[in-house]
């Protein structure tokens, strides 16, 4: 029979081996873990500030050089008919970010309500320009976001440039630039001043060996209008107006931070197993007698307000090729989580690009339009201008008449009439009723009799 002194040994044997078993599961489970996360892709989500769907080489503009985008669309997915659902920076960005329509996630303005008697900085340094702005702040925390997701499912992610809702993380990303200011404070340096901040972030997340995602929103093409001279040399000569060659030549100075971000990526990253998503916020068509922006524009329903470009590059992964079907910024949210295998909050409007299937099924697009200053930051439909819908060739603008009181149905055939100058409503006027089901059918709680 074993002495005590055996069973002594023999037990402290077994516990050490069954330590030394242990150890090694929890780190072949933390190798495991690190090789899964390694192989995750990483992800760039490009967004463009104030700039038309046309002011694009690629696009077929007769004056504008952007080589760097160009070489970008000749790599991607590139949807040429993509749009945001709305043409004001703030609740387009949102959407992007949430993968949800304004009117969804509530985020409708730029700004809460006016005060009388107070504007510009005195406005913005108000108390109630300060709550209103913590409440928009807090309906963006209120729903999922990419970062947030991503974050949940191992991503460090990094905010820079144009973001509205106060702190980064109110946005669920891990790092940042913004700190709380109404549009991006130290985050609009940027592309502008720097991309230091990006090259540090890639730098702590590959000494983390974590995948990582990165929000590039510099507040470019987006005025001031103050490139360097070298830009405006080239434009001035081309451009119509001196205004106008401003605007193209923060076009051109834009397009060279893409290819300094490129650049970052071959030197830092795995840039083959580096998912790079491009879009507008809205568009811009530049006043030639002013600084500011044409009719038509920033703060319509029309194209020049919500249609560009949509981008997608995944080498190996994703086929460089065009399509001819709609791509919308909602989608952007499920196309990337499915990217990544992960699967997105079950409520989300939006579809996967990837999926040809998908895109080929979906025959009708919508959209929607709000004041810059809301009316009521929780109540969506009392801030609405219009809502509109493309449907094939056809696009329905449908005005809010509490708001746009001089508002008209209009119809146009994108087709033969792009730049939206001949009204054809009332000559289509089982046309107008069919697609003005459709966007009641969409938004059941703005519909109204025509």
């Amino acid at each position: 029979m074993p002495s005590r002194k055996s069973l002594r040994n023999t037990l402290r044997t077994n516990l050490l081996l069954a330590g030394v078993v242990a150890l090694v599961l929890v780190f072949l489970s933390a190798e495991q873990a690190w090789s899964q996360n390694s192989q995750k892709p990483n992800i760039v989500l490009i967004v463009s500030d104030d700039q038309a769907w046309a002011d694009y080489g690629f696009m077929g503009h007769a004056h504008l050089k952007t080589p760097n985008l160009d070489r970008l669309a000749s790599e991607s997915l590139l949807f040429r008919r993509g749009y945001v659902p709305s043409s004001l920076c703030c609740p387009s960005l949102a959407t992007i970010l949430t993968g949800r329509f304004p009117h969804e996630h509530k985020i409708t303005s730029n700004d809460p309500p006016s005060v009388p008697g107070l504007a510009g900085k005195n406005f913005q340094e108000s108390e109630a320009f300060q709550t209103g702005r913590q409440r928009m702040n807090q309906h963006m925390q209120a729903v999922a976001t990419l970062p947030r997701v991503l974050k949940d499912n191992g991503y460090l992610t990094l905010q820079t440039g144009k973001f509205w809702q106060g702190h980064y993380s109110h946005g669920g990303f891990t790092h940042g630039m913004t700190r709380g200011d109404r549009h991006g404070d130290d985050g609009l340096q940027i592309g502008r001043k720097t991309m230091k901040p990006i090259e540090g972030f890639i730098d702590t997340a590959n000494q983390e060996n974590k995948p990582w995602m990165i929000w590039y929103a510099p507040m470019l093409p987006h005025d001031p209008h103050n490139a360097p001279e070298k830009y405006l040399q080239r434009t001035r000569g081309l451009a119509p107006s001196e205004t106008v060659a401003k605007y193209w030549a923060n076009v051109e100075w834009f397009d060279d931070t893409i290819g300094q971000l490129m650049q970052i990526l071959k030197d830092k990253a795995s840039i083959d197993n580096t998912i790079i998503v491009y879009v507008t916020d809205n568009g811009w068509i530049q006043d030639p007698q002013s600084p500011r922006y044409a009719p038509k524009s920033k703060q319509s329903p029309y194209e020049g307000g919500v249609r560009t470009p949509i981008m997608i590059r995944w080498p190996g992964k994703v086929t460089p090729r065009e399509s001819q079907n709609f791509a919308h910024s909602i989608d952007l949210m499920p196309t990337i989580l499915k990217c990544v295998d992960v699967e997105p909050p079950d409520s989300l409007p939006g579809i996967d690009l990837l999926d040809e299937k998908a895109t080929a099924a979906r025959k009708i697009i919508f959209g929607e339009c709000f004041t810059h200053n809301a009316n009521n930051l929780d109540v969506p439909k009392e801030n609405l201008r219009w809502r509109w819908a493309i449907g094939g060739k056809w696009k329905l603008i449908i005005p809010n008449p509490s708001i746009e009181k001089d508002g008209v149905l209009e119809l146009y055939d994108l087709e033969a009439d792009p730049t939206e100058e001949h009204n054809v409503a009332k000559s289509n006027i089982q046309l107008v009723e069919d697609l003005g089901e459709e966007i009641d059918k969409w938004w059941p709680e703005c519909s109204q009799s025509r």
